[in-house]
């Protein structure tokens, strides 16, 4: 069976290769390898979240949950070169490229960590994000999906707020549903080329 894009540690051979990319405005030249989500484009529903979310605030605490290869770190640390840009996935690969991403742009600062370990981190500082950006592992399955974005969630300042993505038909907007229902405001805040763009806050 072939691993998928959120296996924590690929077994295949990396297959590394280079490409450039324009992500909000700025030409990246970024390492991708096989093993890690979409490592051969700037996927569509990334496209999309980029395309339609504000700038970030130029300070606080900024996370990329579900990095990949670090399109959406890339433009986070872009946009907000003083805010502490955080990164983090449980593909071992995709960590690991997303530092080397982060360097290569000239952004040594960004702290890229393991999911669980990030979280641990950030419980044990009592810190709080000001800003989630995520395009979504939905093909998890609802159910870990659903357990994975509400234990970053709720980690949200009480003025902070996620942009996520997902196809609209892969439950875009039952995903926005779930939110609600679980005292979120989702609010749909962009629709295009098939992907639901949603705001959510307290």
């Amino acid at each position: 069976m072939s691993e998928h894009y959120f296996t924590s540690s690929p077994t295949a051979a990396a297959q590394e290769r280079t490409h450039s990319f324009l992500i909000r405005g700025r030409e990246h030249t970024v390492t991708t390898a096989s093993g890690v989500f979409c490592p051969d484009r700037l996927d569509r529903g990334t496209r999309v979240l980029l395309d339609h979310v504000p700038d970030p605030p130029a300070t606080g605490t900024l996370l990329d949950l579900g990095c990949g290869w670090g399109p959406i770190t890339l433009a986070l640390a872009d946009a907000a070169p003083r805010a502490r840009v955080l990164a983090t996935d449980v593909n071992e690969r995709a960590l690991e490229l997303t530092a080397r991403n982060a360097a290569a742009a000239g952004h040594p600062g960004v702290r890229v960590l393991e999911a669980s370990a990030l979280r641990a981190q950030l419980e044990r500082d009592g810190a709080r994000l000001d800003l989630v950006w995520s395009n979504p592992p939905v093909r998890i399955g609802k159910e870990a999906l659903h357990s994975l974005l509400g234990s970053w969630l709720e980690l949200l300042a009480p003025d902070g707020e996620a942009w996520l993505v997902a196809a609209r038909n892969l439950g875009a907007d039952s995903l926005a549903a779930w939110l609600t229902a679980e005292g979120y405001v989702a609010a749909r805040a962009a629709s295009s080329k098939g992907f639901r763009v949603l705001r959510v806050h307290r």
